[in-house]
């Protein structure tokens, strides 16, 4: 199985290459997800300019999500711009299904959150994305897939 996922956003497609040497469980997961068609249809309700972008909560406000955590998984890949990373109560262990693309560097986040991709090509598409906490008119995850 790839090892890259097609983010398919209204804006348009997003590659993101995986890190499963790096966050093995976290990799696994977000492909069954993304497999089952969690992802489908989900709103961007977190994007803050200069920051990240956050999706994956499928009430569309932050709160909600599959409704199995994972464990952190902490590596030594910096929040720079295109990293993928999950999103998390103030358990380090509460992360789910919630994910997040840094527009900037984030590397004050080095260590506390769990980095599994980096987006490769597509980039200037989460750049598109509407911006607000949520925003007025969310972005739209039109399907989520592991690569073939």
């Amino acid at each position: 199985m790839s090892d890259k996922l097609i983010l398919s956003l209204d804006t348009g497609d997003v590659t993101i290459e995986m890190f499963p040497e790096k966050a093995p469980n976290h990799v696994a997961r977000i492909k069954e997800l993304a497999e089952d068609g969690f992802y489908d249809g989900l709103s961007a309700h977190r994007v803050i300019d200069g920051f990240m972008a956050q999706m994956g909560c499928p009430r569309g406000d932050g709160t909600g999500g599959s409704g199995q955590n994972i464990d952190a998984e902490f590596n030594d890949v910096s929040h720079q711009r295109g990293v993928c990373s999950m999103a998390r109560a103030q358990n380090p262990n509460s992360a789910d299904s919630q994910f997040f693309i840094c527009f900037d560097d984030a590397s004050f986040l080095d260590g506390q959150y769990t980095a599994w991709g980096k987006v490769v090509d597509g980039m200037e598409h989460v750049d598109a994305m509407n911006r607000g906490e949520p925003p007025s008119t969310p972005t739209k995850i039109v399907s989520m897939k592991v690569a073939a």
